[in-house]
């Protein structure tokens, strides 16, 4: 059930947590917690950025699936994520659909946005 998921790990959030950073030691609790999802729109950014930096995203991709539930882009999810790119383009430099969806998928479970990037707004967690 989508309900008992707290949060939502974006890719900048998993991409420090695979590097071992410092910011990946903070979302480290959160993605290991049992209580994670992961917006599939996460997964295709990752694969590009493995793809990108000619590196092999099958180990890393398997733990974000054994790890986190993976939700799908939905209609709700859809509509939402229009509807936030819309209003967040006009005040947020650098806002794109993908940041829209990613918060419409943890708006659509009541689940806050595990992230290192300051325009998800303050009822996201930070991780730096």
């Amino acid at each position: 059930m989508l309900m008992s998921y707290e949060f939502v790990i974006d890719s900048y959030a998993w991409v420090e947590y695979f590097r071992g950073t410092k910011e990946g030691e903070k979302a480290k609790q959160f993605i290991e917690s049992g209580k994670a999802a992961t917006s599939s729109i996460s997964i295709a950014e990752l694969s590009e950025k493995y793809k990108r930096e000619n590196l092999t995203f099958e180990e890393d991709f398997n733990f974000i699936m054994s790890s986190t539930k993976i939700i799908s882009m939905n209609i709700k999810i859809a509509l939402s994520a229009g509807k936030i790119n819309f209003e967040n383009k006009k005040k947020i430099k650098n806002w794109g659909m993908a940041d829209a969806i990613i918060l419409a998928t943890a708006n659509l479970i009541n689940a806050k946005v595990i992230t290192g990037d300051e325009r998800f707004g303050e009822r996201n967690l930070k991780i730096h």
